[in-house]
């Protein structure tokens, strides 16, 4: 009695704040894969928001919400092992947005993990052998360098493994004969100003100047080097000068759109020209926005399309004819039906089959030998967190089928009566390495009552 009373209590709860809407940044799109709300319409109430189920909502925590039923993202890619070499563990995660819960009837859950090797066994490193004999110095004048060289070979790095330093030494070296220095020119200096910095009809062209020194380097006096080859000076006409620039300025807003939705919260825009005057001749644009966008609600609920329950189960196997099919190798016929549920607001019903049928098999308290199943694949690794993780695989004993047309055990209904004896089944397990580490319970429930809270 306790439990309903609480239950009520709590739904309760959450229609009253549902019921109190609060002002959010409403957006026009979500992305299911990353949980992200894309493009930003402006502040609205939540309920009016929600109005259209393929919006979302950002409230002051800032997390993205979805207006649309509960549904799972698409599994994110495996990630990195754990470790880079030996073996680790590699996992993959999915979430649910939207309003209410994901059905999960495979047990799924958020996160699968399992075993990964990068690589199978680890670096080792080397070592270096001796350093070889000097080299002759690089030069012939002046001041130059010798090297000397060395290999990773004592021992040999294994399985990617290096040496740590340098395979190079280098040391200077002096010819005691000095090197002429020959002359090289600097940068050219920035052009000089034109005289003028509006051009005017009738006036003639004035030229700008730049200038270069015989300095990067300087030739040498002893021994003599070669001086810079041509002038240190540069001439150009002004050329390109403007002529004297109008600031532009705003003409005046054009009527609002109509609003871009038909249902739901939508945008309107205006728009202005800059044509009063335009700008010219290197004139300012105008300042801000040529456009505009405001907020509009259209007060009506927005199609939500029908969705399929899941499939229920098979019916009993009925025989095609009047005779018996239980215990024999006759098919019979079975069929299993779904529903199309929440169409509201003229959304458009689902597509596919309400109805689905299939072949059979009646074994159902049928005499049957039993046969060892091959071993089972590994299953993921339980629990995703902690190091009491494993994995296991399984050898049972079942029905043999063999006498069957079809080996297809998903087609075979009913629980017969298998003789398992002397038949041994096998269970193994083996424990995953490497497994992050589990994240505090108690900080993940407080998380998951604020979530419930804010919907």
């Amino acid at each position: 009695m306790s439990q309903i009373f609480w239950s009520y209590f709590i739904l309760s709860l959450i229609w009253f704040l549902s019921e109190v809407s609060e002002m959010v940044e409403c957006f026009s799109s979500f992305t299911l894969s990353t949980g992200k709300c894309g493009d930003l319409l402006g502040q609205v109430e939540k309920n009016s928001c929600c109005l259209n189920p393929s919006y979302a909502y950002k409230e002051a925590d800032g997390v993205c919400r979805f207006c649309g039923r509960a549904a799972w993202s698409e599994w994110t890619p495996w990630g990195e092992c754990s470790v880079s070499c030996t073996e680790g563990v590699s996992q993959r995660r999915r979430s649910c947005h939207g309003i209410g819960d994901c059905t999960d009837p495979e047990n799924l859950g958020t996160v699968q993990t399992k075993p990964c090797v990068k690589q199978q066994c680890c670096p080792v490193k080397g070592g270096w052998s001796e350093w070889g004999k000097w080299q002759i110095c690089s030069v012939t004048c002046g001041d130059g360098i010798r090297k000397r060289q060395r290999t990773c070979s004592e021992p040999i790095p294994q399985c990617g493994g290096s040496c740590s330093g340098e395979e190079e030494d280098t040391t200077p070296c002096a010819t005691e004969k000095i090197c002429p220095t020959h002359g090289g020119w600097s940068s050219w200096g920035s052009w000089g100003p034109c005289p003028v910095t509006c051009l005017y009809e009738g006036h003639s062209l004035q030229k700008e100047l730049r200038k270069r020194t015989c300095t990067n380097p300087t030739p040498s006096t002893v021994p003599r080097g070669n001086d810079c080859e041509g002038s240190d000076t540069d001439n150009r006409p002004c050329s390109g000068q403007p002529f004297c620039p109008v600031n532009g300025n705003w003409g005046a807003w054009t009527n609002s759109t109509s609003c871009s939705v038909t249902c739901g919260v939508g945008q309107q825009t205006q728009r202005r020209i800059c044509d009063s005057p335009k700008p010219a001749h290197g004139g300012k644009q105008c300042r801000g926005e040529e456009q505009q966008t405001i907020i509009c609600t259209i007060l009506v609920n927005c199609p939500l399309n029908g969705m399929w329950t899941e499939w229920g189960e098979w019916s009993h196997c009925k025989p095609p004819s009047t005779r018996n099919i239980k215990c024999r190798n006759r098919e019979g016929k079975r069929r299993r039906e779904r529903d199309c549920v929440d169409s509201q607001h003229n959304g458009d019903l689902c597509d596919g089959e309400i109805v689905k049928y299939g072949n059979c098999y009646e074994i159902d308290e049928c005499e049957m030998d039993g046969v060892l199943s091959e071993w089972s694949e590994w299953s993921y690794c339980k629990p995703d967190c902690g190091t009491d993780s494993k994995q296991i695989r399984e050898i049972k004993c079942v029905a043999d089928i063999s006498s069957y047309s079809s080996q297809d055990r998903t087609i075979f209904t009913g629980t017969p009566r298998v003789n398992c004896k002397d038949l041994k089944e096998q269970i193994e397990r083996r424990p995953c390495k490497n497994v992050p580490e589990c994240v505090n319970k108690v900080v993940m429930l407080c998380s998951e009552l604020m979530y419930i809270h804010f919907y």
